[in-house]
């Protein structure tokens, strides 16, 4: 049955024209939840600004009718930080995803918020140029969304995350007034910058983006190590960092990880049974990567490794890397659905947290892969389950809110680039106090007075108790 067109639509359709607002319950589906599925809700409509001015009007209108209403990009975040609570409007961004202007000589591209991540490095590459921030969904997310929830990937370790690429912002704030933050060079006062980048559309929706660009290294090389024991190769994480080392990046993935991948669509042949394996990346002056991959192979070597062996070509190291990029997808060949999460922790406890994580997946019956970005310590255990089991997928949220207690019990936090979204307010409670909670949310006062722009996103609400059911692990 057709959806009854009220009056909403059709002053919206008169702001951005009737092609860009969906409003029927069919088209609606789509937008009920973003990569976080085990959270769901429907949107009253979903616009399709295609410029600033559009967003603005657009904003300018819900604000003063007090109808509350959210950014969204290309739907990939995974803490459901777009999903529709209360029958909110959805500012769809998608369409405004042009590349705006590339300044090479200063380093800068301006791009608006729907342009896909990975297609700045395309655009820029023939100049010898690319985008550092490399999200595993960067082939389809926003550089709007990596904006919003501080995006990583598994290069941060050397080039840092998305905050640490961002120059410049225009931001329509939630009463439609349009703002424009840092610039190039940077401007003296707050960084106010720094506290709209993760802000997980909290405080303002983006609608222009300032980027820096780099100079492709000289050099890169890739090594891959295999492990019989997850011991060895968490040690040999902290040797590599120890010898002085920073590698571009240096991931890691555990038996149930590699199974999962090796059913995936980029299989590359990791020999069944391995306990672990690491990916390491060096890039730099030509000059000097020999002597850092022969450090790293000497680190491998005396921490036991099986096989460890050096990319021979470009070919090589491509399929090492979609192997490894493409593995949240390929845990669906070995489970009909996971939960990720996204906890940091000091790379020193790495071993402990890899036995914790093992002890929880064995007291609740679930396995758990564990892929993620180890140099920083920046955990991605996708706890594996079943939704049409009872129960399981409620056993699933508790076993990933126990992992996430284990991070922030050494000393980690919660989240090291997914963001909080609804996925885990609760959880902030385990590394913010009280007070702590309620000076960000008078922050979010400031720029959001009514709460209209992703409201009940990022902080628990101070009504709700504290205390969280965790299965504890025998530590």
């Amino acid at each position: 049955m057709k959806g009854t067109k009220d009056s909403l639509v059709g002053e919206l359709s008169a702001i951005v024209g009737s092609s860009a607002v969906l409003f029927q319950p069919e088209d609606l589906l789509a937008y009920e939840c973003d990569a976080y599925t085990i959270h769901r809700g429907m949107p009253r409509a979903v616009v399709f600004p295609k410029t600033t001015q559009e967003v603005a009007a657009v904003v300018k209108h819900l604000y003063g009718k007090r109808i509350p209403f959210l950014p969204r990009g290309a739907g990939t975040g995974l803490s459901g930080g777009a999903i529709p609570l209360g029958g909110e409007v959805i500012i769809s961004l998608v369409r405004m995803k042009k590349l705006l202007y590339v300044d090479v000589e200063n380093r800068i591209a301006v791009v608006q918020p729907g342009f896909v991540n990975l297609k700045l490095t395309h655009s820029i590459s023939d100049k010898g140029y690319y985008y550092a921030p490399d999200p595993s969904s960067q082939y389809a997310c926003t550089i709007g969304g990596n904006v919003a929830e501080n995006a990583g990937g598994a290069h941060c370790l050397k080039y840092g995350v998305t905050t640490n690429h961002v120059l410049g912002l225009e931001v329509v704030l939630p009463n439609g007034e349009v703002i424009e933050l840092g610039g190039a060079p940077d401007m003296p006062g707050y960084d106010l910058l720094g506290l709209m980048t993760g802000s997980e559309g909290t405080l303002g929706i983006v609608t222009k983006i300032m980027v820096r660009i780099l100079k492709n290294p000289e050099e890169k090389q890739t090594v891959l190590a295999y492990f019989d024991k997850v011991e060895d190769a968490s040690y040999a994480v902290s040797d590599i960092i120890a010898a002085g080392i920073v590698p571009a990046a240096l991931e890691m993935m555990d038996t149930v990880a590699i199974e999962g991948v090796e059913c995936g669509t980029y299989p590359v042949g990791h020999p069944p049974g391995l306990q672990a394996l690491l990916l390491i990346e060096v890039d730099g002056i030509a000059a000097g990567i020999n002597e850092q991959i022969t450090e790293i192979v000497g680190v491998c070597k005396r921490r036991n490794v099986m096989d460890v062996r050096v990319a021979e070509n470009e070919e090589e190291r491509g399929r090492w890397w979609a192997n490894r990029k493409t593995a949240f997808a390929a845990m669906g060949t070995i489970s009909p659905d996971y939960l990720v999460q996204d906890g940091v922790i000091p790379r020193s406890r790495l071993p402990e947290v890899l036995a914790s994580i093992r002890r929880i997946s064995e007291t609740s019956g679930l396995r758990i892969a564990n892929v993620f970005h180890a140099g920083d310590g920046n955990l991605h255990p996708l706890i594996l389950f079943d939704a049409r089991k009872p129960g399981e997928t409620d056993l699933a949220v508790e076993v990933g809110s126990a992992v996430l207690k284990v991070c922030a019990d050494v000393g980690g936090t919660i989240t090291g680039e997914h963001g909080v979204g609804i996925e885990k307010r609760e959880e902030m409670r385990y590394v913010c106090t009280d007070e702590e909670i309620e000076a960000q949310t008078r922050i979010r006062t400031v720029f959001n007075p009514h709460n209209l722009l992703n409201a009940d996103k990022l902080f628990p609400k101070p009504s709700r108790c504290a205390e969280i059911k965790i299965i504890q692990s025998d530590r």
